[in-house]
């Protein structure tokens, strides 16, 4: 009748647990130090700390707070103006 599914409409969203809360926390406090930790990094420095996480749970944390390491990017594409331009 209304094109929904019984599994949307009994489907309640469970919360973050308090674990990710309390890494999602360190990630926090640690990124505002070291913003050029990306989640390798991030996952060492947990563990180090005596938290036991792997990398796939710290990037999925740090894409969820939408944190993203800095790093030098590529520079290829800019064009200098006194250099010859040569004909393919």
């Amino acid at each position: 009748m209304l094109n929904v599914s019984k599994g949307r409409l009994y489907y309640e969203p469970v919360g973050i647990d308090p674990y990710s809360l309390e890494l999602m926390d360190l990630i926090d406090r640690q990124f505002t130090e070291t913003p050029f930790y990306g989640s390798r990094r991030m996952t060492a420095w947990l563990n180090r700390w005596g938290y036991p996480v792997n990398r796939k749970r710290v990037q999925r944390l740090m894409r969820l707070m939408a944190l993203e390491a800095i790093y030098p990017r590529t520079n290829i594409s800019k064009r200098r103006k006194d250099h010859e331009v040569y004909p393919y």
